[in-house]
């Protein structure tokens, strides 16, 4: 099968490699049908590495996947071949404490599509998957629609992780895919007013025709000025998603006190920081977002019951033979690009 992977820093290329067997009767093999490009697929891309986690050359990326079913275990009884199934890419042990706890996004045996020393990534012609990983979606849903439950399953549970008595006014900071995901989830949960900066001023309108009541670009605004007189009281949770020294710490500057950072972007940096005084005078809560836990069938729901719909984040589409012009739009913010998806 053809198979795409990473040789070098922004260098992919096409392999023929062996087509994966089922070899747990738990297990199904899929035939993927479409991919879209993460931010982190684009770290690996530009710098060869997520913080500790680094690419091995040659190296297969890709983890938000939609499959039709190809193959099933003898012991898989509630999918069929020929399904349509949006992909859980976190395979987990079932086993360790925090499988125990119901934190099976930090499994001490975890294996994560497209990561560094777990697995490689679904940007080929088929994997093989465990059948607890897929969700079967129905005809009313495409498999571009499918692919994007992963980027939503992270708004999601980034929202739901943020939530709490007050939390009725929330910024989002960051306009990428994740930052719209998060966006979607907060309406659908009832959030009353969204605040929402990026440096792209394409993506701020998008933003803000999709349901945001205010949007800011922080190189040509005070952000936190401007927030502020809008909102003496300060924000009840802000969403950091997009893993910057600035954005953290507009957004402690835009906080109430008792209010929640929520950290859902992935810095380039090792080490970021937080001035002491002021989180500690105003008592904020930081909660870091590890993927998702538990999310996937609730993006598959909102999604086919109408509740939430996410078309306008698929902006660009690929044929897989031309997937390497994919990753040079997305890691380049090209031709207003908010999510380019691979079609195979």
């Amino acid at each position: 099968m053809k198979a795409l992977a990473l040789t070098g820093l922004k260098k992919l290329e096409f392999f023929e490699v062996p087509q994966p067997q089922i070899t747990k009767d738990t297990d199904v093999l899929l035939k993927i049908a479409a991919v879209g490009i993460c931010g982190s697929d684009i770290h690996y891309y530009d710098d060869g590495k997520v913080g500790s986690q680094v690419v091995i050359y040659p190296y297969r990326v890709g983890h938000e996947c939609s499959a039709t079913v190809a193959q099933i275990g003898k012991a898989v009884k509630n999918i069929k071949i020929g399904d349509k199934v949006a992909v859980e890419p976190t395979v987990v042990c079932h086993k360790c404490d925090q499988c125990k706890m119901g934190r099976e996004n930090t499994c001490r045996n975890i294996k994560f599509l497209g990561t560094p020393g777990q697995g490689d990534g679904c940007l080929c012609e088929y994997i093989v998957m465990p059948a607890e990983n897929c969700f079967v979606v129905t005809d009313s849903l495409t498999l571009t629609q499918a692919a994007l439950c992963e980027p939503f399953s992270i708004g999601i549970y980034s929202v739901k992780q943020g939530q709490g008595p007050y939390s009725d006014k929330i910024a989002i900071l960051g306009s990428g895919p994740i930052g719209l995901s998060c966006m979607t989830a907060a309406r659908v949960k009832g959030v009353k007013k969204i605040y929402m900066t990026d440096k792209l001023d394409y993506r701020l309108a998008v933003a803000k025709k999709q349901g945001a009541d205010w949007v800011g670009n922080p190189d040509k605004n005070d952000i936190v000025k401007e927030i502020t007189k809008l909102e003496p009281q300060g924000i009840d949770v802000v969403y950091e998603c997009a893993g910057q020294q600035s954005t953290m710490d507009e957004g402690i500057g835009i906080l109430r006190p008792g209010g929640k950072l929520v950290l859902v972007g992935i810095p380039r940096e090792n080490k970021i920081f937080f001035s002491i005084d002021k989180i500690r005078r105003k008592e904020i809560t930081i909660v870091n977002i590890r993927r998702q836990n538990r999310c996937i069938e609730d993006a598959v729901e909102f999604l086919i019951t109408g509740k939430a719909n996410l078309d306008f984040m698929a902006t660009h589409k690929f044929a897989f033979k031309d997937a390497i012009k994919a990753f040079d739009i997305a890691a380049g913010y090209k031709d207003g690009v908010i999510k380019a998806t691979i079609e195979f």
